[in-house]
């Protein structure tokens, strides 16, 4: 997550959603850079805890940005990600197994360690459902996002691949996808409305 103060910004780092791109492509411009663990504080554990701390501590409120991904293709990422041959020995690692049974295993058994990643709308939202955010980005239509940070920066701003995952193949069976799309309707739902806002959808949130 990147804090910036005089664009009054405050970009949370959804796992999966191009983060590393751009945290390196503003590198040097943020006033806050939270790393490792907290990199990916989630958008309640801001509200809570950060928000108040940079009210407090220097009178800000910074607009609260986040990417979201199409569900499935979030999940394909984790999967790719877990081949890693650095994983191998780990029990998070997902290398021998087939994406469809890593779904599978997802919607089955979330807590186990290999699909223990969280879903997309638990990290953007409040426990009642509530959005504590002010723009909500489509990863498919990045351009909607550099155009508003290019706005906001007052320079040309380009992404360049990062922590990329190993290319391998991601099938799945119409009935998997089916069962994974009913079980993460919130997921979709909230997905959807940002791709029919056009890739940038603005959120009221005080």
């Amino acid at each position: 997550m990147q804090i910036f103060f005089k664009q009054n910004l405050a970009m949370l780092a959804v796992p999966k959603t191009g983060t590393t791109a751009l945290e390196a492509a503003l590198r040097g411009k943020a006033d806050i850079l939270f790393k490792g663990r907290r990199k990916h504080m989630s958008a309640a554990a801001f509200d809570k805890h950060c928000a108040p701390f940079l009210r407090n501590a220097y009178k800000l409120t910074p607009e609260r940005i986040a990417v979201i991904r199409d569900p499935l293709d979030h999940l394909r990422s984790w999967y790719k990600y877990r081949t890693r041959e650095v994983l191998l020995s780990s029990p998070k690692s997902s290398s021998g197994m087939s994406f469809d049974a890593y779904v599978r295993d997802a919607l089955s058994n979330p807590h186990l360690p290999h699909v223990n990643v969280g879903t997309q709308f638990k990290f953007l939202s409040l426990k009642n459902g509530t959005l504590p955010l002010h723009h909500l980005f489509a990863y498919e239509q990045m351009p909607a996002l550099l155009d508003f940070l290019e706005e906001r920066f007052g320079r040309p701003i380009a992404l360049k691949q990062a922590n990329t995952s190993p290319a391998i193949t991601t099938e799945i069976t119409p009935e998997t996808e089916a069962r994974f799309r009913a079980a993460r309707a919130e997921d979709y739902a909230l997905y959807e409305r940002v791709l029919k806002a056009g890739g940038h959808l603005e959120l009221e949130y005080s």
